[in-house]
C-alpha cells in the first residue's frame, strides 16, 4: 500500500485486554510494523493524561494523543485542542452525585478528584480496569478552581437521560455500563481526529480509527475507515466499515492486515 495512514486506536478494550490489562504481543509488533512503513500512531481515549499508564510497550511509537474523550489533544508538547465544561454544568452534576449518592470522577486541567461514596470507582477503575494514579486524586475544591474537562458519574444507563437533560451544554459517551463519560458539547473521538488532522496536516480521509466502545462512534464515523473489534458492542460493530477479531485473537494485527497496513 503506497499511501500513508493515520492511526487511532482507543485504550481500553482495543489496545489494551481487558483480561489481562496489558496490551498484546501481536498488537505491539502491528503497531512497530504500521511505524516502520510509515504510518502514524495516534491514542484516543477516554482516559485523562493522569491515569493513561498502560501503554508503555508502544509509547516510543505514538504521534499524538486524543484523551478525554476529545476534550484535551495533544502532539508533544503542544496543545491541539481544549474544550472545558461550562461550571455551571460542572456544579449540577457534581451536586447530583452528592444528593443522590452515587460516585463521580471530575478531571481538571491539570488535577483529577474522587468522590466515592459507593465504592464503584475502587472497584471498577481500580479492580476490574486496574488503571493507575487514581491516588494522587486531589481535593475537589482544588480541581473545581480549574477548567473542568470530563466528569465520568458512575450511575446505571436509565439515569443517564434524566441527568443529561440537566446538562444542555454536554454529550454522553457511555463505554460501560456503570458509568458514563461526559464532556462539553462539541467535544468526542471524532472531532478530536479532525483537530489532530488539522494541526498534522493530513486528509481525515486518510485516517483508520479502532475502537469497542459506545464513546468510540463518533471516530468510527469520523474516520476514513472505521474498524470495531470483535469484542465491541453491537452498535459499534453496525456502525463501523469492517469487524476484526477481538482485542485478545490479534484483533489489531488481523484489521492492519486485512487493509495492507502490514
Amino acid at each position: 500500500m503506497n499511501q500513508r495512514y493515520a492511526l487511532f486506536f482507543d485504550i481500553d478494550g482495543t489496545l489494551v485486554s481487558f483480561k489481562t490489562h496489558e496490551i498484546p504481543a501481536s498488537t505491539i509488533l502491528a503497531l512497530t510494523q504500521a511505524k516502520a512503513n510509515g504510518h502514524r500512531v495516534y491514542i484516543a481515549t477516554g482516559r485523562p493524561p493522569i491515569i493513561i499508564t498502560n501503554l508503555g510497550a508502544i509509547e516510543h511509537l505514538i504521534d499524538g494523543y486524543i484523551t478525554t474523550n476529545g476534550a484535551l489533544c495533544f502532539v508533544g508538547d503542544t496543545m491541539v485542542c481544549r474544550q472545558p465544561i461550562p461550571k455551571q454544568d460542572v456544579l449540577t452534576c457534581v451536586e447530583d452525585s452528592k444528593q443522590k449518592g452515587y460516585s463521580v470522577i471530575i478531571v481538571g486541567q491539570r488535577d483529577v478528584a474522587v468522590l466515592d461514596p459507593t465504592g464503584d470507582v475502587n472497584r471498577i477503575f481500580r479492580q476490574m480496569l486496574a488503571v493507575k494514579n487514581l491516588d494522587k486524586a486531589s481535593p475537589l475544591e482544588t480541581v473545581l478552581e480549574q477548567d473542568i474537562l470530563q466528569l465520568t458519574p458512575f450511575f446505571p444507563a436509565d439515569y443517564e437521560p434524566e441527568l443529561m437533560a440537566r446538562l444542555p451544554q454536554c454529550i454522553s459517551g457511555r463505554w460501560h455500563p456503570e458509568f458514563t463519560d461526559i464532556t462539553a458539547n462539541g467535544a468526542d473521538k471524532g472531532k478530536g481526529i479532525l483537530a489532530i488532522a488539522r494541526h498534522e496536516g493530513f486528509n481525515p480521509s486518510q485516517t483508520i480509527a479502532f475502537g469497542d466502545g459506545g464513546n468510540d462512534t463518533s471516530m468510527i464515523l469520523q474516520a476514513g475507515i472505521g474498524v470495531a473489534m470483535g469484542n465491541a458492542i453491537d452498535e459499534l460493530k453496525q456502525q463501523a466499515d469492517y469487524v476484526t477479531t477481538s482485542v485478545d485473537d490479534n484483533g489489531i494485527l488481523n484489521a492492519l492486515r486485512h487493509f495492507g497496513i502490514i
